[in-house]
C-alpha cells in the first residue's frame, strides 16, 4: 500500500447473493469475506464498511424472511447506496455481482476512487 494523506471510508463491495442459491452458509461466507477485507482496511488506517453490516440487522428487524422478499427489496440495496454517498472510495472484491458492480458504477459517476485490489489502496498515515 502507498501512503495516503488521510484515513478514508471505503465501501467494500463484493458478492452477497451471487452464486449462492441463497444458501445461508454461502451468504455468510460472502459476508465474512467482505468483513475480512474491511478489517485489513482498518488495520491500514481506514474505515472499511459494508452495506451488509447495516442492512442485515435492519432486514431482521423488518421481519424479512429471506433474500429477495419485499423487505429485502426495500432495504438491502438502498442502504448500500446511501452508505456509498458517504464513502470516499469503493474496493470491489470477489466474483460476479450485479449489486457490487452497481456500487462501482455509482462511485465512478460521483468521482470517487474505485480500487480492485487491496494492494492499490493507499495506507493512511
Amino acid at each position: 500500500m502507498q501512503t495516503a494523506t488521510r484515513s478514508l471510508m471505503i465501501l467494500v463491495a463484493g458478492p452477497y447473493r451471487s452464486g449462492t442459491g441463497d444458501d445461508p452458509h454461502k451468504l455468510e461466507a460472502n459476508v465474512r469475506a467482505m468483513n475480512e477485507v474491511a478489517l485489513k482496511l482498518f488495520r491500514a488506517g481506514h474505515l472499511g464498511v459494508t452495506g451488509e453490516a447495516l442492512a442485515l440487522p435492519l432486514l431482521e428487524t423488518a421481519g424479512s424472511t429471506g433474500p429477495g422478499d419485499a423487505a429485502y427489496e426495500e432495504i438491502f440495496h438502498p442502504v448500500a447506496e446511501q452508505l456509498l454517498s458517504r464513502c470516499d472510495a469503493v474496493l470491489r472484491i470477489g466474483g460476479p455481482s450485479e449489486g457490487a458492480d452497481r456500487m462501482v458504477a455509482r462511485a465512478r459517476a460521483r468521482g470517487r476512487a474505485v480500487y480492485t485490489s487491496l494492494d492499490d489502496v493507499p495506507a493512511a498515515r
